[in-house]
Order: C-alpha cells, then structure tokens, then sequence
C-alpha cells in the first residue's frame, strides 16, 4: 500500500495555504503562534517533570495528567514547527507520504485527547462518588492497561483512515486550505470515489469522539448528584473543586472540536474551520498546564519546587563557569 502511494496519485505535495496568506498579517501571525508553541512546551515539559519527581503527585489522577501533557505537547508539535518552518523557507508544501504521516499522528493525537479526558473523568468519578474505594479500585494495573488501550486503539483508527487515504486518487488541485494535513480536507481534493472514507469517518471515527464524551457526562452527572447531597457547603465546594479544570478543558476540547466537525455543512467556511483548528491544536494544549496547575494546590507547589531547583542548580553552574574562567 506504502508502495504505491507514487503510482495512485498524479499529485507528488501539496500546498498548505495555511494562516499565512495575508502579507501584512505574516510575520505577527509568526511570532505568536511561535511564542505560543514554546510556551506550550514549556508548560507540558514543566508538568510532566513535576509529576515524575515529586512523590505526593504518584497517583491516578496525575499519571493521567502527565500523559495528557505529554499528548498535547506531541499533539501541536506535529503541526506547528512544520507550518513555522514553511514560513521561515517562503514555502508551502508538504510531500505526500509527509501529508499523510501527519495526518496519521493528528488522527492518534486527537483520539488520544478523547480517551485520556474520558479516563480522567472516570478517575474523579470514583473519587468523588466512591472515596473509600478509590485505592481499590483505580490501581496502578488498571491505570496501565487503560492509558496502554487508549494508545492501541488510537494507532488502529488512525492506520485505518491513512491507509484509506492513500488508496485515492489526487489529480489536479493539490492546494489545501488549511495549516496542516486535515481528513476532511484532503477528502474535498480526491478525484477519485471518497464514499468508503467518509462512512468510516462518520461511523468509526465519530465513535472515537461520541463513545468518550458520553462517558464524560455520565461521570459528572453521577459526581454532581452526589455532590448534591453531601450536607456542608465546604464539602460540595471540595468536591467541585477536584473537577473544575478538567471540566474546563473538557469544554474548550469537546467544543471545538464539535463546531468544525459535526456543525451542519453549511456553517462552514474556511476561515471558521481554521480558527476553530486553532483552538483545539494551538490553544487548548498551551492552557491546559496553567488550567491545572493555577487550580490545583499540590501542582502549584511541585511546579515552584521544580522551577526554583532548576534555577538554582542554573546559578550555581553559571558561577562554576565564571569562577572557572577567571582563574
């Protein structure tokens, strides 16, 4: 299949026309989405290494945590370096086999965000709703084998539809619209017969997504039922409290995600669909980390712990180098 992607198709690129078609709008557009891509490595860089050294964030919740941040930060690294270095080298095409490989990683990356969002509202659910069978229950095994799932079914549905994909046909127009390789977008171009990938998208792909949202909700309609009659007003702020940035990501993830993909046809424009790919590939991985970290006591702390000994140990390598040089 890998083989005859050269002989399928009269297109060897295509053209990403990507954020940057406006002159006069090209080099602020680089320098935020470049600011915002560093802050979001940092950010996920800096959660991930505070859940792994401090030993009071080893439990469910923050090893979901740290594998979200690590998805987000591989999530906008498939799509923002390329489009930056598009514009650093005035161009804006991108390969065949390179177009799908991207695809292929943006269709594991958003599986992934679905899966791990729906596991970490299962993990409050047991929280909240069963606290006294929480360690019983969510064990590390369980933990292992659902985020190790979560992977193995991301990777299938994302071979699928690439293999899909590169069974068609692209024979004349090879401009997309778009700053990365999206399904729909490259479907529109196809010259040949697309209707075996749009019923897998429509049936297989939107299970990806409605399967994990309707965990979701039914995770928070059971928390806030039994958040309803806990007696205290602190007891019901506590437990709120715990899923307050989840459900802050949920929303921003699950509502952009929805507006470009299962809006009616005609609510569609291009500018909207880009804008919308914004927020849930550039956005919402940049403010998860300061959504859980901003809310969160523990994270707060680890993340100051791990900042300071980073700049300390900085300072004193800086003086080691200084003394060094002067003697």
């Amino acid at each position: 299949m890998v083989m005859s992607w050269t002989n399928q198709s009269a297109v060897s690129e295509f053209l990403l026309l990507g954020l940057f078609w406006k002159p006069q709008l090209q080099q602020i557009l680089f320098i935020i989405f470049l600011s915002m891509y560093l802050v979001t490595v940092l950010g996920n860089l800096l959660i991930i290494l505070a859940i792994s050294t401090d030993s009071r964030l080893h439990s469910p919740m923050y090893f979901f945590l740290s594998n979200l941040s690590f998805v987000d930060l591989s999530f906008s690294s498939t799509i923002i370096p390329n489009m930056l270095s598009n514009h650093i080298h005035s161009s804006q095409a991108i390969s065949f086999p390179g177009c799908l490989t991207q695809m292929y990683f943006f269709i594991v990356f958003v599986a992934m965000d679905n899966f791990l969002l729906a596991v970490m509202a299962y993990d409050r659910f047991v929280a909240v709703c069963h606290p006294l069978h929480y360690a019983t229950k969510m064990t590390h095994q369980l933990c292992a084998m659902m985020v190790t799932g979560s992977w193995v079914i991301a990777n299938g549905n994302a071979l699928l539809h690439t293999l899909l994909m590169a069974r068609l046909s692209f024979c004349a127009d090879n401009r997309i619209p778009h700053f990365f390789c999206d399904v729909t977008a490259l479907l529109k171009l196809s010259c040949s017969d697309t209707h075996l990938n749009e019923m897998m998208i429509l049936n297989e792909a939107a299970l990806i997504v409605i399967i994990p949202l309707i965990c979701i909700l039914f995770s928070y309609i059971c928390i806030t039922w039994a958040v309803i009659r806990v007696p205290s007003t602190k007891g019901k702020w506590k437990a709120f409290s715990t899923c307050g940035s989840h459900l802050a990501v949920v929303s921003l993830f699950y509502g952009t995600i929805i507006a470009v993909y299962f809006s009616p046809s005609s609510a569609h424009s291009a500018e909207n669909d880009i804008a919308s790919a914004v927020m849930y590939t550039v956005v919402t991985p940049m403010l998860n980390p300061f959504i859980y970290s901003l809310r969160n006591k523990d994270m707060k702390e680890a993340l100051t712990k791990v900042i300071y000994i980073n700049f300390f140990s900085f300072q004193q390598w800086r003086g080691f180098k200084c003394h060094k040089g002067m003697s």
